[in-house]
């Protein structure tokens, strides 16, 4: 049998707990008879999903560089802007080709194939600027106009254009210049 300061306390708390759930029920109500009331609130709350949605939308669409397209614009700029260094050629190396294997993307354009399915051509060359010595390579596959790959010695001289704010960026090699001799 329960004492009667049980009963109130349990009377207590279900007469507060009713009241809590109407105020809930209530407030809900309340809250979207406003909200339906001000069409200015609904007009950019309907603007801030839209939103919304266009960047996540943008975010898994947006189409990607290649990276040889990056490469031919890195290259492009650096005729532009490169200053020329004496150095030479410290090795060339022929690559088997990469093979391809078709990959599944769920979002976005799919990779382009490589356009060059041959053999892939890398340079290494050195250089100094300001008494620091710098040793890079480039990848020559597809400059062949500008580059005789039987004429490619290890030794020999050849100019480097360079980044003068990143001495590190350099080329030997672009679609209309060729620092090889």
């Amino acid at each position: 049998m329960e004492s009667p300061a049980v009963r109130d306390a349990i009377g207590s708390y279900r007469r507060h707990a009713a009241t809590a759930l109407l105020f809930r029920k209530l407030w809900g109500v309340f809250a979207l008879k406003i909200l339906a009331s001000d069409w200015k609130i609904i007009l950019t709350m309907g603007i801030a999903a839209i939103a919304a949605i266009s960047m996540i939308a943008y975010a898994f669409f947006r189409p990607t560089e290649h990276p040889e397209d990056a490469e031919r614009k890195r290259r492009l700029h650096l005729n532009q802007i490169g200053r020329i260094a004496e150095g030479q050629v410290v090795e060339f190396a022929e690559h088997p080709p990469e093979p391809s294997a078709p990959k599944k993307v769920a979002f976005g354009s799919r990779a382009r194939p490589l356009a060059h399915s041959g053999p892939r051509h890398l340079v290494s060359y050195s250089y100094a600027i300001s008494g620091v010595t710098y040793h890079t390579a480039q990848d020559i596959t597809g400059l062949g106009g500008q580059v005789r790959f039987e004429r490619l010695v290890t030794g020999q001289p050849a100019s480097i254009k360079y980044d003068p704010a990143n001495p590190s960026d350099s080329i030997l090699v672009a679609d209309d210049w060729s620092g090889l001799r």
